[in-house]
């Protein structure tokens, strides 16, 4: 049994998520990361990188590399090969590489809103155009409207060469079907675009009548124009070790990563890659009885927030992310920002306009239960004390 109720001081470790409110009394649940402590494995590996001493530069570790090809095939049945891995200091710094080494200044890039924030600040720092087309919820289930999306595509005055996509997605918390991935193939094929897919979450699916399916597994043409970003991070609460990495079989794409990253990358973290190696190889215990946690804190959040009035919520597929539309309750009680209303109340949230889509926030319960249970209770008396 591993413990995820004891409640760690995380002011105590330079957490970005709780010093954004230092001394208030509001809980964050807002950016994604855990409030849990990673696996006893991976903490083990860690005191032995510690104890070792000598914290000189790190490599790219052939190990490491045979574990992450070992991982993909076991978990996803993907055959790929350690040449086909490009390690990273970030998932967020693989973003805007793609943006930088798979685009020209001619060319633009497309994406569906709402979206993780990175994909649309990533084309404007590469000075490139963005191009979005939005995600449909029908009858509850957040879809793709790919005519739109491509009509969007032929009006564009600059050819559109790279896909943004985010698979499982964040925040509606999607895990995107096989059929679902077939069809964005098929228009990624007509009108030759490289993919980049982001799929951190990958090991997050919380509906067990779903499965991960890494779009470059789909087939060879998938592949061949697939940049696929995974890291350990998120699923074992490791963001801040530093260590991702890139996945595709295209030495094309590889030779223009490499362009980019020359002298702007720094060595592999020799923290990140033990901990990594760890994940992948003693992890699955720990993420298991992890899965098991957040699936009761995502149903508690559903059952609280479900009666809300002007609240709606959908259910995330994976990802410890809730989705929640208060758009309803904006244009009932004419509140300005939903994110600023429920902070006040003393939940820090994050706020949809920043994913793309204004009068949403998006709730991180990947959190000791006790404080998710605080943090709904002031949610619910906060719409119960305005709608008076």
């Amino acid at each position: 049994m591993y413990d995820f109720d004891t409640q760690i001081d995380r002011y105590a470790g330079y957490s970005k998520k709780w010093h954004k409110y230092p001394k208030r009394d509001i809980l964050p649940l807002w950016v994604a990361d855990m409030d849990f402590a990673t696996a006893p494995e991976i903490l083990l590996s860690l005191e032995q990188t510690l104890r070792h001493g000598v914290f000189g530069y790190g490599m790219q570790q052939n190990e490491v590399a045979a574990d992450v090809v070992k991982y993909v095939e076991n978990e996803y049945s993907w055959k790929i090969t350690a040449a086909d891995i490009i390690w990273l200091p970030g998932l967020v710094a693989g973003i805007n590489l793609a943006c930088r080494a798979l685009t020209s200044a001619n060319e633009s890039i497309i994406t569906a809103t709402p979206i993780y924030p990175p994909f649309l600040s990533a084309p404007k720092l590469a000075e490139r155009c963005l191009i979005t087309t939005e995600l449909v919820n029908l009858d509850g289930v957040w879809q793709w409207d790919l005519a739109d999306l491509e009509q969007k595509i032929m009006a564009s005055p600059l050819k559109p060469r790279l896909l943004l996509l985010c698979n499982p997605h964040n925040p509606v918390g999607r895990v995107w079907t096989r059929g679902e991935l077939e069809q964005i193939l098929e228009l990624v094929i007509r009108h030759d675009l490289w993919v980049c897919s982001d799929e951190i979450h990958c090991d997050l699916v919380l509906d067990q009548n779903c499965k991960h399916i890494p779009f470059a597994s789909l087939n060879a043409k998938a592949a061949k124009r697939t940049l696929t970003l995974m890291a350990p991070s998120k699923t074992y609460n490791i963001a801040g070790l530093n260590c991702a990495f890139a996945i595709t079989s295209n030495p094309e794409i590889r030779t223009k990563l490499a362009k980019i990253m020359h002298g702007l990358f720094s060595d592999i973290n020799i923290f990140g890659i033990a901990a990594c190696q760890a994940a992948l190889t003693q992890g699955g215990a720990w993420r298991g009885e992890l899965l098991d946690y957040l699936r009761i804190n995502r149903d508690l959040v559903l059952s609280e927030l479900a009666n809300l009035a002007g609240l709606k919520v959908t259910i995330p597929e994976a990802t410890y992310l809730a989705w929640i539309d208060g758009r309803e309750l904006c244009a009932k009680y004419q509140l300005a920002n939903l994110q600023q209303f429920f902070e006040v109340a003393g939940v820090g949230l994050s706020d949809g306009a920043d994913f793309g889509n204004a009068g949403f926030v998006r709730l991180n319960f990947g959190t000791n239960r006790a404080i998710l249970v605080e943090a709904l209770q002031r949610m619910r008396l906060a719409v119960a004390n305005i709608i008076k």
